[in-house]
C-alpha cells in the first residue's frame, strides 16, 4: 500500500474537473492516507439534506450514540455514502477488515475548512474519494469523516480494510476530520461528534481505550495537526470526556 504525495494528489483533483474542495480550490492533499480505478458513476451529490433518508447528525439525549448490534450497520445519525459518493467501492482491490482492534484519528490536511453547509462537506468528502481512487485505491481511505458542523459521514464501508496508515491498516478503523488542524482549531460540534463516534465504535467493536491513536502516533507525519492532536490528548486523559463516556 502506498502513501499519496501532495503533488500527485493535487493533480488528480484538478484533473477531476476542478471540483470544489470546500474552502480553497487550490488546496493540496496531505500524505495522510495510504493503500490499494474508475468506480461506477453513482447518484449526483444532493445539494440539500432534505433529500436524505437519514437526518443530519444529532447526539441522543444523555450523550453518546446508540450502539447498533450488527457491526456492518451505521451508528444513529451517520450520513450513508450513497448520499455523497459518485462511485462505488471497488471491493476487489481491498482486503476484508476481519475485525477491528484499533481506531486512528486523522485530518484531511488540505486547506482549512470552516463551511458548515451540507453540500460543501459532501463535495469535500467526494474530492478526497476521487483523489484516492485516482491513485488506484479501492475507495476513500477512511471509514468515517466529520465536518465542522459535527455531521458524521460514512466513508469506506467498515467491512473493508482502510487505507489511512500505511504500516498499520489491518483491523484499523480510520476517522478523518475535514480541515487542516495545523492551521485551524476543531469546532466544539466536531469534537463532540468525534468523541461520541469513537465511544460508540469502541463499545460495539470491542476496542480498548489504549488502542485509540492519532496518525502521528503510528507513523512519522504531522497528521492530525497540532490543534486536533492536542484535543485528542485532552479527551483521552484521565479527566477527559472520551475517557469518561
Amino acid at each position: 500500500m502506498e502513501h499519496m504525495n501532495r503533488r500527485d494528489a493535487l493533480a488528480i483533483v484538478l484533473r477531476a474537473g476542478g471540483m470544489a474542495l470546500g474552502t480553497g480550490a487550490a488546496a493540496s492533499l496531505t500524505a495522510c492516507a495510504s493503500s490499494r480505478r474508475t468506480g461506477q458513476v453513482g447518484k449526483p451529490i444532493p445539494s440539500d439534506p432534505t433529500v436524505a433518508s437519514v437526518p443530519p447528525h444529532t447526539t441522543p439525549q444523555g450523550g453518546g450514540w446508540s450502539s447498533p448490534a450488527p457491526v456492518d450497520s451505521l451508528p444513529a445519525g451517520v450520513i450513508p455514502r450513497a448520499q455523497w459518493a459518485r462511485g462505488a467501492p471497488r471491493t476487489w482491490l481491498a482486503d476484508p477488515m476481519n475485525g477491528v482492534s484499533q481506531i486512528t484519528i486523522h485530518h484531511d490536511g488540505m486547506s482549512p475548512f470552516y463551511d458548515t453547509s451540507w453540500g460543501a462537506a459532501a463535495r469535500r468528502v467526494e474530492s478526497i474519494r476521487a483523489a484516492h481512487v485516482g491513485k488506484g485505491w479501492a475507495d476513500i481511505g477512511y471509514h468515517y469523516t466529520i465536518d465542522p458542523a459535527g455531521r458524521v459521514w460514512q466513508a469506506r464501508p467498515l467491512a473493508l480494510q482502510g487505507a489511512h496508515v500505511k504500516v498499520a491498516n489491518p483491523h484499523n478503523l480510520g476517522i478523518c476530520v475535514l480541515g487542516n488542524y495545523e492551521q485551524q482549531t476543531p469546532t466544539a460540534a466536531t469534537l463532540r461528534s468525534l468523541e461520541d463516534l469513537v465511544s460508540t465504535e469502541r463499545s460495539r467493536l470491542g476496542v480498548s481505550m489504549a488502542a485509540i491513536y492519532t496518525h502521528q502516533e503510528l507513523a512519522p507525519t504531522a497528521c492530525p495537526g497540532r490543534s486536533l492532536q492536542a484535543a485528542m490528548n485532552r479527551t483521552r486523559s484521565a479527566g477527559g470526556r472520551l475517557a469518561r463516556i
